[in-house]
């Protein structure tokens, strides 16, 4: 594709854009991420240092808590050497330093540990500092075979408070540092003159930095670049493989020991994530710069093509309008059909409970006329034994008389419940009173078709989410399938069982049979699908289909399965009712 010369230029600004925004993004990323290395080298270097004075610490504490021994005391008025030589020992030998002398006030050495204490020791400032009464403190060599020591000079306090002593304690730094080897990243210690006297990095021993430059051990000075990003200082060298090439340098002052700690610290890893941050923008502004640039020319050549395209719109606009027209008269015709579908179904619907009520009339009919023919009994019985004089026995047949009624009562209540065309609510609703009540209103086809019935009422109440009308309806229309499929079964038997998952908070209801199973499990809840042969007055295959429908409406499942032994098995899945507050 050949691009225009203004589309040049505007490429050529498109990039130089995301050049700059890139470099941007960058150097703001690289800011950010100094933040996060300096606060953890921060920690590491605060970390070092507490180590390197804690180190120091026993030994200083050993130099001020020894001073005034009573051995060394005793050394002025005639103690024993010998005694004053066995303490310092020991108590170096615990410590781990490297010498300890006790001196008096003009020099002289009057107990020691060990040989080896420098003369530049008793004519520094430490030792001074100890006889004007303070804790001397100083770096520089040691006993023989140590090259660096650390020294505390601590006074000993005679009669009067008067400085009678010095208690001298050396300590081998290079023995302190050999714990630190290996550990990342760079760590040491200077003193006033920018001198390193202790470091995790051995090669770095006696550098010295002046201003922009480092001198090493071996006094060749070479010159350290210094960067700013963000308040932060970064070291610039390429003169040492010993340290990182650009590190972020932090420093923090140790008063206490007389020195200044430093780390380096790679800012490669932070330079490497603003690049990544600088790739991805880039990327991006590129990516959706050609999606632009490419929507830009397809509009062009789209502007184009539909120049040649307008003066055939007109006719097809037409033709159109016409397939439109017709399009929405099929629309509200297919409408006004799929309305007259859904009233036939209520009306199938509830053309199928009429069916399964007319055929539960002859069996409701048993159930009542038994009760009306014990009333009937009771009642000239009652008059019987009130004309004899016996009200207890009257009383006694008054009392079947109401129990009688009262069956009655729930034999018409669950029939009009189950012919009841509208819905009820979900609330707490007791499943077994619910199954119960579904088979006392099949009690009498249950007798007369010789099926067995094996239900438990569960040992814990069962308390779900339904309403017991509708749910009624499912239990009745499973019994009822159940029955009709072991019609021409040699075993009758219908197994009722409920059980509680409280881990789910599900209460699941079972109905097993001993018939042949179900033809096509995966159809069962299709509306008007039937096992029955056809012509065949036993029903119109939606009895399934409305109990899907009944149970899912209560927030819960049905589902049928074959068994491996023979027969099916349908389970309602309910939601448990929640205690009553």
């Amino acid at each position: 594709m050949t691009v225009p010369p203004r589309n040049r230029r505007a490429l050529l600004i498109a990039l130089v854009a995301t050049a700059l925004l890139s470099g941007a993004v960058w150097r703001s990323g690289y800011v950010q991420a100094l933040g996060p290395v300096a606060a953890r080298g921060q920690s590491d270097l605060e970390l070092a240092s507490d180590r390197l004075v804690t180190q120091l610490q026993r030994f200083r504490e050993f130099a001020v808590l020894s001073a005034d021994h009573p051995a060394l005391n005793a050394l002025h008025w005639g103690g024993s050497r010998r005694e004053a030589d066995a303490v310092l020992l020991r108590a170096a030998d615990r410590s781990g330093a490297a010498v300890a002398v006790y001196v008096d006030t003009r020099g002289r050495v009057l107990a020691r540990s060990g040989e080896g204490l420098p003369d530049w020791v008793l004519a520094g400032d430490p030792y001074q500092r100890a006889l004007d009464g303070a804790l001397g403190i100083a770096h520089g060599s040691g006993p023989p075979g140590i090259d660096r020591a650390f020294w505390f000079a601590a006074p000993s306090y005679g009669v009067g408070g008067a400085v009678q002593g010095v208690l001298i304690v050396g300590v081998d730094l290079a023995r302190l540092e050999q714990v630190w080897r290996g550990s990342l990243p760079a760590v040491f210690f200077t003193d006033a003159s920018g001198e390193i006297v202790a470091t995790n990095r051995s090669e770095l021993l006696h550098w010295r930095r002046n201003g922009a430059h480092v001198e090493t051990a071996d006094g060749v000075v070479k010159e350290v670049a210094l960067a700013h990003p963000g308040g932060h200082t970064v070291w610039v060298q390429r003169f040492s493989p010993y340290i990182p090439p650009r590190a972020l340098r932090l420093q923090i002052d140790l008063p206490v020991i007389g020195m200044t700690g430093a780390l380096l610290v790679d800012v490669a890893p932070a330079m490497r994530l603003a690049g990544l941050q600088a790739a991805v923008v880039a990327a991006v502004v590129l990516f959706f710069g050609a999606l632009l640039w490419l929507a830009v020319e397809r509009r062009r050549a789209l502007a184009l093509i539909n120049a040649e395209l307008e003066e055939h719109v007109s006719a097809r606009t037409r033709a159109l309008e016409q397939s439109n027209t017709a399009l929405r008269r099929e629309i509200a015709e297919r409408q006004d059909a799929e309305a007259a579908l859904r009233r036939a179904q209520a009306e199938l619907v509830q053309a199928s409970k009429l069916s399964a009520l007319g055929k539960m009339s002859a069996g409701i009919s048993h159930e009542l006329n038994q009760p009306l023919m014990a009333i009937r009994s009771f009642a000239e019985n009652g008059a019987a034994f009130l004309d004899r004089g016996k009200p207890e026995r009257a009383a006694e047949n008054l009392g079947r008389i109401s129990d009688m009624a009262s069956r009655m009562g729930r034999i018409i209540k669950n029939l009009r419940a189950f012919a009841r065309a509208a819905p009820d609510p979900a609330r707490r609703v007791g499943l077994a009173a619910v199954v119960e009540g579904a088979l006392e209103v099949l009690g009498r086809r249950i007798a007369k078709s010789g099926v067995q019935v094996d239900w438990k009422r569960p040992d814990r109440a069962t308390v779900v989410m339904a309403g017991d009308v509708r749910l009624g309806q499912v239990v009745v229309n499973l019994l009822t399938n159940a029955m009709d499929a072991m019609a021409h079964s040699a075993t009758r038997r219908i197994t009722i069982r409920a059980d509680h998952d409280d881990a789910a908070r599900l209460v699941r209801l079972t109905v097993r049979d001993t018939g042949p199973g179900i033809t096509d499990p995966s159809r069962i809840f299709d509306p008007f699908y039937s096992t029955k042969e056809t012509g065949s007055d036993e029903g119109m295959g939606l009895g399934l289909s409305i109990s899907h429908g009944i149970v899912e409406g209560f927030g819960g499942r049905l589902r049928g399965e074959n068994l491996d032994g023979g027969g099916a098995l349908f389970t309602i899945e309910l939601l448990q009712a929640k205690e009553p507050e």
